[in-house]
């Protein structure tokens, strides 16, 4: 069993910058990858970005790709996403997820996050 809390969100005016952390609990937090997804009112939950249970792979949405970056620190169970250069369409409210498997379809993600809101204002 592995529980998520997500921080980090905000209001932020076009072209800032936020950091996204989100903690999880348990010992087995590296052996899991790790995924952001984004959900804004209206439309359906997206895939942002994923990484390995290592770090080691990374993966991106087109839409965020050159502009967000997502990391961990295993020895703090904890994995970010760092949101550069945002725009107005990125207002979501974000979700971690975790699972054994490295994808970018959230049906591959057992466990979730609350959510936490980011808007981006114009």
């Amino acid at each position: 069993q592995v529980q998520l809390v997500e921080s980090g969100g905000g209001l932020v005016q076009a072209g800032g910058s936020l950091r996204l952390s989100c903690a999880a609990s348990g010992r087995t937090f590296s052996s899991y990858a790790m995924g952001w997804f984004r959900q804004a009112p209206g439309k359906e939950r997206e895939f942002v970005a994923a990484i390995s249970w290592s770090g080691g792979s990374t993966y991106y949405a087109d839409s965020v790709k050159g502009r967000f970056t997502i990391s961990r620190d295993n020895a703090k169970n904890t994995v970010y996403l760092q949101m550069n250069s945002l725009k107005p369409e990125d207002t979501a409210v974000y979700y971690c997820a975790a699972d054994l498997l490295f994808s970018d379809y959230d049906s591959e993600y057992d466990y979730w996050g609350q959510g936490t809101q980011v808007t981006v204002s114009s």
